[in-house]
């Protein structure tokens, strides 16, 4: 058998499907398409570097991996990156070869801290341990059936608040960018992140084809965004809430459950049967708000770091 990691080729359909695919196998609690795969790559910053990787045994794509440079963090020389491998095709070198192909290429464009995401199994860690990496944070993600589960009722606004979507700042959506940058920048996380580049924010994230404008929720006081929840879905049957928060000076006022309430609501009565969403594991306010909701814990990923030489 031969096994060889290369570049996604963008144009090439099968590539797309392929990775996108993998992906699914390998962490079905994570949305993708070809289509969010083509996306990603071509629509990244291009100080990112980012890439995607597939490890080919045979002409099968069994592997990716994507890799890139954490150029939105104000401390230099950190990088990422997040190896996957179809369940039925493990134990056959493709995560070392896709990790040590990452290592080069990363350590060429000046990284020094990597890090990686792994699902929390045995395997896993013990793959990640050996290689030199140590275990940081951790995360769930978590599943609502929204099909057959019972959500909280709807609720209405308190006065002075409106539910919109984003769909309704489609003709200037800086004021969504503002309010993402304020709440992003709050998220735990070890690589901190500031969003500043507007232009790059459209291209990467408002004109995203998971992001799906008439399901986000976006709670507006005075006229000005004060919270929202972000919806991607699969144009299928599959939900996921890609961010929730709430500005600094409205917290403490329940916008952000209420906009994810209603974005849920939305998304059930347009057929969609799965929610997705993630949080900390020690993040116990949130876990509690989507347990509220009805989601269960279905699977826990471990945050890796590895100092480069």
């Amino acid at each position: 058998m031969t096994m060889i990691v290369r570049d996604l080729r963008p144009d090439v359909r099968a590539d797309a499907e392929g990775f996108s695919d993998t992906r699914r196998l390998a962490l079905p609690y994570m949305l993708s398409t070809p289509e969010s795969v083509v996306h990603t790559l071509t629509h990244a910053h291009p100080d990112a570097h980012f890439g995607q990787l597939m490890a080919e045994e045979d002409g099968e794509i069994i592997g990716t991996a994507q890799i890139s440079v954490a150029h939105d963090s104000p401390e230099p020389g950190q990088g990422s990156a997040n190896i996957y491998v179809r369940p039925d095709r493990r134990q056959r070198g493709a995560g070392s070869l896709l990790l040590r192909t990452a290592e080069e290429r990363l350590a060429g464009l000046g990284v020094r801290k990597l890090f990686a995401w792994v699902l929390d199994e045995p395997a896993n860690h013990a793959f990640a341990e050996r290689n030199g990496f140590r275990a940081s944070r951790s995360a769930y993600f978590l599943r609502l059936d929204l099909a057959g589960g019972t959500l909280p009722p709807r609720q209405e606004p308190p006065a002075g608040v409106e539910l919109r979507t984003a769909t309704d700042f489609a003709d200037d959506p800086r004021p969504i960018f503002e309010l993402d940058a304020a709440t992003t920048s709050d998220e735990p996380s070890d690589i901190d992140v500031e969003f500043t580049d507007y232009e790059a924010w459209l291209e990467e994230n408002w004109k995203h084809p998971l992001l799906n404008r008439d399901l986000t929720t976006v709670a507006v006081v005075d006229g000005r965004p004060a919270a929202f929840s972000v919806a991607y879905t699969d144009g299928d049957s599959r939900y996921a809430t890609a961010m929730t928060g709430t500005a600094r000076e409205f917290r403490g006022r329940g916008l952000a459950k209420l906009a994810k309430n209603d974005s849920l609501h939305r998304a059930r009565a347009a057929g969609y049967t799965e929610a997705f969403t993630g949080n900390d594991t020690g993040n116990e306010p949130m876990i509690a708000i989507n347990t509220w909701f009805g989601y269960d814990i279905c699977a826990k990923e471990v945050r890796y770091v590895r100092e480069l030489a």
